[in-house]
């Protein structure tokens, strides 16, 4: 149990992506969970109220880092979904997340099936303050795993 509790800052995402190598440096990820929905049915004239479960639902995955270069196969996947005007259909990837140990060995693990980029946002300039420029891509995604 050396790897409990697991520190938060060493990880990394992996992405296959037709663009080329994907990138794995990211100063923050975000939105990795799971929800049950639930509809309440009333019984009784509303003395007994039942929450009965609908559906799993995921929150956006969201990614922040410096802002990359037009090379970068993250830009190009996102240059694809949000700036082709739906003109062709929109790739979907398979995404891991992984949490890494000090000998770089993943201790935690997460998949991701058909993702694709929802929203591509950048940080506000600002010349008061000495900051790295960040870009923040938020992924849907139609279900995730834990893998290890």
């Amino acid at each position: 149990m050396s790897d409990y509790p697991p520190s938060a800052f060493y990880f990394k995402v992996e992405f296959f992506s037709p663009y080329g190598k994907g990138d794995t440096s990211f100063q923050e990820v975000s939105g990795i969970g799971a929800e049950i929905e639930t509809e309440e049915v009333a019984e009784g004239g509303d003395q007994y109220v039942h929450r009965l479960p609908k559906s799993i639902k995921y929150p956006r995955l969201v990614l922040k880092r410096g802002i990359a270069t037009i090379n970068s196969p993250l830009v190009k996947w996102c240059k694809s979904v949000l700036e082709a005007g739906f003109i062709s259909s929109i790739v979907v990837l398979p995404l891991l997340v992984f949490l890494m140990n000090e000998d770089k060995v993943p201790i935690r693990a997460w998949s991701f099936a058909n993702a694709y980029p929802v929203k591509w946002d950048i940080d506000a300039f600002n010349s008061t303050k000495n900051e790295v420029a960040i870009e923040t891509i938020e992924l849907s995604y139609t279900n995730s795993q834990r893998l290890v």
